[in-house]
């Protein structure tokens, strides 16, 4: 989804998009991260805070509309406004009836040249968890989220099938030559790897073209949605430059399938990990022993 300054013109978009989406046969559907407006977060403004809004607020409102008039799940990002000075980068997933059923807030806040997220957003709080809808238990993360395991292997573990990550990621002009295809590799990378690794559905849902800032280059997000399956298998990809609707078919038993050959879950050694929740274990002072 290409943002423009306006959100009531994003959401009525967004609105008109479920539609089709629903007419083309989704029961299920995410929407990029903070697509209600352009990507604010390029600089520090405070004048951006009064874009954020409750939740339940006017945007849930809506969509909860829309959801329960096509009958489908929606992942549904949103600024959020929890209280005065206190804001949060959140997703409400909204099930099919148009209630809320549950609210993700993101929990890995990046401070990148352009990407000013500390400066908006507190961390979240509400931890890693699977949200149970009418189409089984799924899980959204945020953006930033995409580059942890460490979140993936939590949400899987609660029995998420689904990981959604509605995504605002794109170049920095000056870099895209040297480094953006390194960036984009990457990006994809990690998160087939979440998809293999936990025996899930990964869905990134990023937004596209290119959007300025005063004083700044501004950023060419990269479009490139895709669905990855367990196997790592991207089974549907969005293009780079324009707008698309993407649709995939998740096949929810292949799940049981696939981690029956690839039993990673049984496998783990839970009683190995310590030393896992640390920031960093330095090897002069680690607890670590030989």
């Amino acid at each position: 989804m290409a943002c423009a300054p306006d959100p009531r013109q994003n959401l009525r978009r967004a609105v008109a998009g479920i539609r089709e989406a629903a007419g083309k046969g989704a029961a299920m559907v995410c929407l990029p991260e903070l697509f209600s407006s352009r990507y604010f977060c390029q600089r520090e403004d405070p004048r951006a805070f009064d874009l954020a809004e409750p939740i339940p607020g006017p945007t849930t409102e809506a969509l909860g509309k829309a959801a329960q008039k096509d009958k489908v799940v929606l992942i549904a990002p949103v600024f959020e406004r929890r209280a005065a000075g206190v804001y949060h980068n959140s997703a409400a997933v909204i099930d099919a009836n148009g209630k809320l059923a549950g609210l993700y807030r993101k929990m890995h806040i990046p401070d990148d040249p352009g990407y000013y997220e500390k400066f908006y957003f507190s961390p979240g709080d509400l931890g890693f968890h699977a949200i149970n809808t009418r189409l089984g238990p799924i899980a959204p993360l945020i953006c930033w989220d995409q580059w942890y395991p460490e979140a993936a292997r939590l949400v899987a573990l609660e029995g998420a099938g689904i990981i959604f990550y509605p995504t605002a990621i794109g170049w920095h002009p000056h870099e895209k030559e040297a480094h953006g295809a390194a960036q984009w590799d990457a990006w994809k990378t990690v998160q087939r790897g979440h998809a293999i690794a936990n025996g899930v559905y990964v869905v990134a849902v990023n937004r596209v073209g290119y959007e300025e800032t005063a004083g700044g280059a501004g950023i060419e997000f990269w479009g490139s949605s895709f669905v990855a399956d367990p196997q790592g298998v991207v089974i549907a990809e969005a293009p780079a430059d324009r707008e698309e609707i993407l649709l995939a078919e998740i096949d929810l038993d292949h799940l049981e399938e696939v981690r029956r050959n690839w039993p990673f879950l049984r496998d783990r050694r839970i009683d190995a990990y310590h030393g896992i929740e640390q920031r960093y274990l330095d090897q002069k002072t680690g607890s670590r022993k030989a």
